[in-house]
């Protein structure tokens, strides 16, 4: 029997070497999803790629090839954004972090780093060499024919494609999920399609403008503050992945109770604080925190704050510090593109943003203290008579993830601290009270550095969010009011204290982040221009609460007036 060449065999070949590869793709993606429909249209979205690509190229294994590829790196993109940065992959990733972000985030984890080198190498070759040896359909026919039959084959895959799409489509239950459910599941391919929809910006139902005249004019006039310039100094700072320990019923130890929580002589305001994130998002905080404005009021395209809110916003803290005099500067824990953060700290209204290459600082290193003392010499050098400066500083020293070093590379007081937990669970929360220590104890010294002196100045420090241990702190028992179990996942801590005399800030069940500003404008007796005179009155009037205000048809009346009268966001 005479053997068949090479030229003759390596057609059928390489098309089954790409539809083993394919076949390996398929279950790797599609049959990963956690429930059969969403593996079902997962594997539809897939067939409907490679029969456009199929077209489109006219040849089988290039198609079977690229069609399966796309698929599998985008299920590795989602599986390690969740890991690294604990957020779904959502489709404006690819126009947001690929911008901006994408290297300085690559260069954090040098494995995928290497990876992606890697893949850039290896993967021409091998696409250049299926292009070679593949299948040429449709090559007898005349070109004109082809031309046709090649269109109407890949409009056909398109069209099945944006079918599969639609929410009413054949896949309708798969569409059918709030945004919780797509951003809390193993569903990562699933969440990523059906979320298509959810990346623009849109603004919040909104009364007449007769209506937030009338609930909102008296705010329209700047009041004067309780105390004459020159004005206090103002120092901020978001503590990353850091809440109250104590809230936890298994966190009953004295490590649990830390200084940095507690009152004393100089507390204006603290209590239990609300956020709109979980596990990561930092960003949305620093843009509550300086707006005033929770990025969910702006649909799940607010997730993007520092790309598509951040420009378009017309008033924000520290633009209104700027206009009363103030120095504002940010000490930054990260090169200043990462996350957009320079171009967005600009638009908050920031002189200038102290990235960590300024500050000397090792990047996602830093501990607090480094941040303060950083801060410290920062203001020292800045500061000029009569001038007041607005500080912002940011810390990582919590950043998850909380179980990369075994429990015996902790302190000794803080090994197997906790009792009654797993021990995955255990390694988390005592790396977390390990890190808190250190971080209270620089806390101590940020106060003697700012507060034990005759400079007025208030301080202002709060938890960014919650840490996920991975998701597992979500099934951990609180101690919390029945009121506050709803939030029990977005709940941390805000202290305000000042080395000046005033009267105490208002104390609410549950404040929220939003309205931290007013809360330190008030704390600072400063004059409040219209804006934040009217986000003070909705913060008395919904007793803290800002989008869950139970005051009927309030916020309503609030977004007609901040957006429709002040035009806060253009």
């Amino acid at each position: 029997m005479r053997p068949i060449p090479w030229r003759r065999a390596r057609g059928p070949a390489t098309c089954a070497t790409a539809l083993a590869i394919f076949t390996v793709c398929l279950a790797l993606t599609a049959w990963q999803e956690p429930l059969p429909l969403q593996r079902g249209f997962i594997a539809a979205l897939m067939l409907c790629t490679v029969g456009a690509l199929l077209f489109l190229f006219a040849r089988l294994a290039t198609a079977l090839l690229v069609g399966g590829g796309l698929f599998l790196a985008l299920k590795f993109i989602a599986v390690m954004k969740l890991r690294y940065l604990e957020e779904q992959l959502m489709p404006s990733d690819f126009i947001y972090y690929v911008r901006s972000s994408l290297l300085d985030t690559l260069r954090h984890y040098p494995h995928l780093y290497l990876l992606g080198i890697g893949l850039l190498l290896a993967l021409p070759p091998l696409l250049y060499l299926t292009w070679r040896w593949d299948w040429r359909l449709l090559a007898g026919m005349r070109p004109r024919v082809a031309l046709i039959v090649r269109s109407a084959g890949l409009a056909f895959g398109v069209l099945a494609f944006w079918w599969c799409m639609l929410p009413n489509g054949p896949f309708a239950v798969v569409h059918a999920r709030n945004t919780w459910e797509k951003l809390s599941d193993d569903a990562h391919l699933t969440n990523f399609f059906v979320s298509f929809r959810d990346a623009a910006v849109r603004l919040p139902p909104m009364s007449s403008d007769a209506v937030a005249e009338q609930a909102w004019g008296a705010t329209a006039q700047s009041g004067p503050g309780s105390r004459p310039a020159p004005y206090p100094d103002i120092v901020q700072v978001l503590e990353e992945s850091t809440f109250d320990p104590s809230i936890y019923a298994n966190c009953s130890v004295p490590a649990c109770r830390l200084g940095m929580f507690a009152s004393d002589a100089r507390t204006r305001g603290t209590g239990v604080l609300r956020t709109h994130t979980f596990g990561g998002g930092t960003w949305v905080s620093e843009f509550a925190v300086l707006t005033g404005m929770p990025q969910d009021i702006f649909g799940p395209g607010g997730m993007y704050a520092p790309y598509v809110l951040a420009p378009r916003v017309r008033d924000a803290l520290p633009q209104m510090l700027r206009r009363l005099g103030y120095l504002t500067i940010a000490i930054y824990p990260t090169v200043g593109s990462f996350i957009n953060g320079r171009n967005a700290y600009r638009a908050y209204g920031f002189d200038h943003m102290y990235d960590v290459s300024e500050l000397g600082l090792d990047e996602w290193e830093e501990t607090d203290k480094q941040m303060f003392d950083a801060a410290k010499r920062v203001y020292d050098r800045v500061k000029k008579p009569g001038q007041p400066v607005f500080v912002m500083i940011l810390t990582l020293n919590q950043h998850g993830p909380h179980d990369d070093d075994p429990m015996s590379s902790l302190p000794a007081p803080f090994r197997n601290l906790l009792h009654g937990l797993k021990p995955d669970v255990a390694l988390n929360f005592d790396t977390y009270l390990s890190r808190l220590h250190d971080s209270d104890l620089a806390i101590r010294g940020l106060e003697r550095d700012f507060l034990d002196r005759a400079q007025p100045t208030v301080l202002m420090h709060f938890g960014d969010h919650q840490p996920s241990f991975d998701g597992m702190i979500r099934d951990l028992p609180r101690s919390l009011p029945p009121a506050l179990q709803l939030y029990r996942d977005y709940l941390t801590y805000y202290m305000i204290k000042s080395n000046f005399d005033g009267p105490p800030l208002p104390h609410y069940p549950m404040l929220d982040i939003a309205f931290l500003p007013s809360m330190v404008l008030q704390a600072a007796g400063l004059p409040q221009d219209p804006y934040f005179a009217a986000l003070s009155q909705l913060r008395e009037r919904c007793d803290g609460l800002y989008d869950d205000c139970a005051v009927p048809g309030l916020l309503d009346s609030y977004y007609g007036w901040i957006f429709g009268r002040l035009h806060e966001y253009q």
